[in-house]
């Protein structure tokens, strides 16, 4: 009684482990899994990555318009040939003084975002003098900006008309 025996319709076959076969339609089923993962993941990356484009972007033209809005306003000093939009993208982080007679500091963004379409991170610019297809910035002010990125999204348009 003390000793183990086999049930007498199991044979020494049926207890063995994985056999190739099954190991094959296993690996098989796990190649096509990965396949199908792979792309997805990857879309995945590339929308989060437009949907921070779009966001930067908003970011930043909301504050050229509050700048230049302040400046149509008259609460910021502008310069006779300006066209009241920001000389740098820096200016909209340093800050300008306002024509108040109790004059305060405007800052208009905690930091610059950066492009996440390319690997500098910078952006290109616009002056109001540029051409709207411009590819170099005019230097004046800082009318626009544009990621530098020559890679089209999932909607198939460019990054850089965004």
């Amino acid at each position: 009684m003390g000793r183990w025996k086999l049930n007498p319709t199991e044979t020494r076959h049926s207890r063995a482990g994985v056999t190739l076969i099954e190991l094959i339609i296993a690996m098989g089923i796990l190649t096509i899994l990965v396949s199908g993962i792979l792309p997805l993941s990857y879309m995945t990356y590339k929308r989060s990555k437009e949907i921070e484009l779009r966001q930067n972007l908003r970011v930043i033209r909301k504050a050229i318009d509050e700048y230049k809005k302040m400046v149509d306003d008259g609460r910021i000093a502008m310069e006779l040939d300006s066209t009241g939009y920001p000389a740098t993208l820096e200016i909209l982080v340093e800050g300008v003084d306002s024509n108040d007679p109790d004059p305060i500091k405007y800052k208009f963004l905690r930091r610059i975002p950066k492009d996440p379409m390319t690997e500098s991170g910078e952006w290109g610019l616009r002056s109001y003098a540029d051409t709207p297809d411009s590819d170099m910035w005019g230097g004046q002010d800082v009318y626009d900006v544009y990621t530098q990125s020559d890679e089209q999204a999932l909607d198939e348009t460019y990054y850089r008309d965004w």
